[in-house]
């Protein structure tokens, strides 16, 4: 038995916490217990989320969101006790603080003098427990709070790492982003899909690129330069690995191939259907007459393996706002293959968006939050053996997904860089196109 408070005690063997002046158990799972148990042991010390996903999940890998959802699930049990506090110490982990429990029973009395103080002391007691109730109130309204998630949910990512790329011959020096957890961040992980003899491609002289992994992807977005130093919004290069086998991708047959790739029909030049809305303008006058603006980014994703045929994700993602920070979400992607062998399969997302400024490491990002509204997926008359894997994948988050988190990581005037959770995690250099009507 460990003793938390004077009332309240947990067995670890049994997984569950004893309310003595109750007689309630409260049940635990295996990874709740070995948690609370750990962070216990170590009463106000900060414990990072690599151990507690050692504690929690012993000889298992699992993903950052099971400790956050796993210490989500232990403060609701633990709200009846506010004087156990489970803190989140953001970029560094959790810790537990046991404060003392205020006791509000008051001891007879035999004179006028001592039942006065006495009434003192109930009030002042009343006071404070109001106080830390009302404490307590703010403190659960935070942590369940969608800011509060946005900050969670962006505390897993780093990105003070950065690896060399060699595209096209050419080499240069791409951000690494990446997760908690996630201990393959060697260089060769993306480099290693382009044959070496064949990487020989004319007009790639500089570039600006990003990397990212989430543990199953490791996926690379580069712009080459224009003229004036910077990305002009042609020829970007978005690959993602999905195989730890090297793809071999020749580079010198790879830029003709996705400009015949993309010479094809657009399946995501799709207008979001809205009625009046404005785009906020610090610039403008108070009485600014409503009308609709898309702000539309576009791009392609390549998916190489090894003796497969090239795969292509047509992603498109438009933006409508409706006030400073929200407005109308729209995702469409269709994927095919370089022979047109699979019929497309469509992906799309529907929702309303809320951004929130937040940094990964000293790099600025807009985090928007995305509650799904609808998803389609349209199942597709051929599927080929090198475009099955996507099909399943999609599928798979379909069916689950219902609050979604886009970064846009870097943006200027012709351009955009996103995290996208497609499929996971992967990173996609897009054209930007305001639209009005």
């Amino acid at each position: 038995m460990l003793k938390v408070t004077p009332y309240l005690e947990l067995d670890s063997e049994a997984k569950h916490l004893i309310d003595h002046t109750s007689g309630k158990t409260i049940g635990l799972t295996f990874s709740e217990s070995a948690i609370l148990t750990y962070l216990l042991s170590t009463p106000d010390v900060i414990c990072g989320k690599e151990v507690l996903l050692e504690q929690g999940w012993p000889d298992r890998v699992v993903a950052a969101t099971s400790l956050t959802q796993c210490i989500s699930t232990l403060r609701k049990k633990l709200e009846p006790y506010p004087e156990v506090q489970l803190k989140t110490i953001a970029r560094r982990g959790y810790q537990v603080h046991v404060s003392a429990r205020p006791d509000t029973k008051v001891s007879q009395v035999k004179d006028s003098d001592s039942i006065e103080t006495a009434r003192w002391h109930v009030s002042l007691v009343v006071k404070v427990a109001g106080v830390l109730i009302l404490l307590l109130v703010i403190g659960i309204g935070w942590f369940n709070s969608d800011h509060y998630s946005v900050i969670e949910e962006t505390s897993q990512w780093h990105a003070d790492k950065h690896i060399p790329l060699n595209i096209g011959g050419t080499l240069a020096s791409a951000r690494l982003i990446y997760p908690d957890g996630v201990n393959e961040l060697q260089s060769d992980m993306w480099q290693k899909h382009i044959a070496p003899e064949t990487n020989l491609v004319d007009g790639v002289d500089k570039f600006n690129a990003f990397a990212l992994t989430d543990g199953s992807h490791y996926s690379f977005a580069a712009c080459p330069y224009g003229e004036q130093g910077t990305c002009p919004g042609e020829h970007l290069i978005n690959i993602t690995a999905i195989d730890l086998k090297p793809a071999s991708l020749n580079m010198s047959q790879f830029i003709p191939l996705t400009d015949k790739m993309e010479s094809r029909i657009r399946y995501n030049r799709i207008l979001i259907p809205n009625n009046q809305v404005y785009e906020p303008d610090p610039l403008a006058d108070d009485d600014v007459t409503p009308q609709l603006i898309e702000h539309n980014y576009h791009g392609d994703v390549y998916f190489p393996v090894a003796n497969e045929l090239l795969v292509r994700a047509d992603l498109s993602i438009s933006l409508v706002f409706e006030g400073d920070s929200t407005g109308k979400f729209y995702s469409s992607t269709c994927i095919t293959d370089e022979d047109c062998l699979t019929t497309p399969i469509k992906y799309k997302v529907r929702g309303q968006f809320k951004l929130y400024q937040q940094t990964i490491n000293d790099m600025s990002v807009d985090v928007f939050k995305v509650i799904v509204s609808q998803k389609d997926l349209i199942k597709p008359d051929t599927v080929s053996s090198s475009a099955m894997h996507f099909y399943r994948e999609i599928r798979k988050h379909n069916i689950r997904d219902e609050e979604l988190y886009y970064y846009r990581i870097y943006k200027d005037d012709k351009t955009a860089v996103w995290i996208v959770p497609l499929m996971g995690s992967i990173v996609a250099w897009t054209k930007y196109e305001r639209v009005e009507l």
